[in-house]
């Protein structure tokens, strides 16, 4: 499609969330996408640089396409949803080149008395449905960051049991009773571990979430303003109350967090979040690592993090422990596993290690150990000067990004010397 062909159509182009497909001259769908603004997101794939920031797959994409159809949603969850059932319909050859499916993530609703609600890589999507009996699977959702973003939406609509368990503690009377797992505790689940909710009740539940899921917002809606009437006639009115805030949400959907996610991804993998990090110590002693982050090209210091070095046996990669001698590479790896925990920070797209082949190694270990398929890492190598020689890793990246990829380990080195020095001050 060429640019006067957008130009001439951009106008009729809402600036609305939603799902835009690029068509082949023949209405083949080459390629789906979702959108926080579709004017915006569209209008990015006729920019100068799209080869350096989306790269070949998608410029022939552009090149082949003869028109550009859309489809608006009430909001960005909405349009994560569609895109998935969408794409797992039509399957378009541009969405599964670009990206090896196996690395997608769906939602499985496992088929038991109390179905769970999962997220599931679609590698292990054969394996987990051979091993455990599913009623529904959704996706493929093209980023799993959008994806649990979605979910923790949903959940604080319509709460559900995952991979929970109650905790068991003694009555007055000396006998085990189950207490609320964590997740029912703060009401994302209805407390299926303690029998706080019928097998019925909460089947009701698990059908509103597929229904959900299989993009049927407004059946859904009006399955649930039927209901609200039904026990409005019986005089339960707190029942029915309960129901009017629950459309309410749905038609009120508060999704700001995924159009900052939408918009930090960037919907075709550009590159948007760069973490780098560094280690620091003084002959093996008040060992320390840091996480810098550059986001867009900017320093993001809200997102800095410090970690002081435990030599954690408990790593999900072997780590040294106990050496007379200070391991680098083995404190990264500490570094890094620790950081993995924390699913609430925002996904890094490129991750900058400092040193040479045994730093980037160390990195890709726990990425696979880890099962993380949309990182690219990246190790900036020294001279005796301890000045930047080398960048190794992808090309392409390194070619495109090295400014942001050397302003990120330089500073992750500056706030390393930092923290080691205002430790090892309190200590001495």
């Amino acid at each position: 499609m060429k640019l006067d062909d957008f130009k001439e159509k951009s106008s009729k182009i809402p600036t609305t969330p939603g799902v835009y497909f690029f068509l082949a001259k023949n209405k083949e769908i080459l390629y789906i996408g979702k959108a926080t603004s579709l004017r915006e997101r569209i209008r990015s794939y006729f920019s100068s640089d799209l080869t350096e920031t989306r790269g070949k797959l998608l410029v022939d994409m552009v090149e082949k396409a003869s028109s550009i159809d859309w489809k608006q949603t009430d909001s960005v969850l909405e349009a994560i949803i569609l895109e998935a059932s969408l794409i797992k319909n039509y399957q378009p050859k541009h969405n599964t080149q670009e990206k090896d499916d196996k690395s997608f993530n769906y939602v499985a609703v496992t088929d038991e008395e109390y179905p769970r609600v999962l997220v599931v890589r679609g590698k292990n999507l054969l394996s987990f449905v051979a091993e455990t009996p599913v009623r529904n699977t959704f996706g493929p959702f093209t980023n799993g960051g959008l994806l649990r973003e979605a979910l923790k939406i949903i959940r604080k609509i319509f709460p559900y049991r995952d991979n929970c368990f109650p905790y068991e503690e003694l009555d007055d009377a000396g006998k085990m009773k189950a207490k609320p797992c964590f997740n029912a505790q703060i009401g994302l689940c209805p407390g299926v571990c303690t029998g706080s909710i019928s097998r019925k009740e909460y089947l009701g539940i698990v059908r509103h979430i597929e229904l959900f899921l299989h993009g049927k917002k407004q059946a859904l809606v009006r399955g649930l303003e039927k209901e609200m009437k039904t026990l409005a006639k019986k005089l339960e009115f707190e029942e029915a109350g309960e129901i009017k805030r629950t459309i309410f949400a749905l038609e009120h959907i508060n999704d700001i967090a995924l159009i900052k996610e939408d918009v930090r991804i960037a919907d075709a993998g550009s590159l948007m979040r760069i973490e780098a990090y560094d280690i620091a110590h003084l002959s093996g002693t008040h060992v320390v690592g840091v996480m810098t982050v550059i986001e867009n090209g900017v320093l993001k210091k809200s997102d800095y993090r410090k970690f002081k070095i435990k030599g954690d046996t408990r790593s999900v990669v072997p780590t040294k422990v106990g050496s007379q001698k200070n391991d680098d590479v083995n404190n990264l790896k500490e570094v890094l596993q620790r950081r993995f925990t924390h699913p609430e920070w925002q996904f890094p797209n490129v991750i900058v290690v400092d040193g040479a082949a045994a730093q980037l190694n160390a990195l890709n270990a726990v990425l696979e150990t880890l099962e993380i398929k949309d990182v690219v890492g990246v190790a900036v190598t020294k001279n005796e000067a301890h000045r930047p020689k080398h960048i190794v890793g992808d090309s392409e990246f390194v070619r495109v990004y090295s400014r942001d990829i050397l302003l990120a380990n330089s500073e992750a080195h500056r706030f390393a010397i930092a923290y080691h020095r205002k430790l090892r001050g309190r200590i001495v």
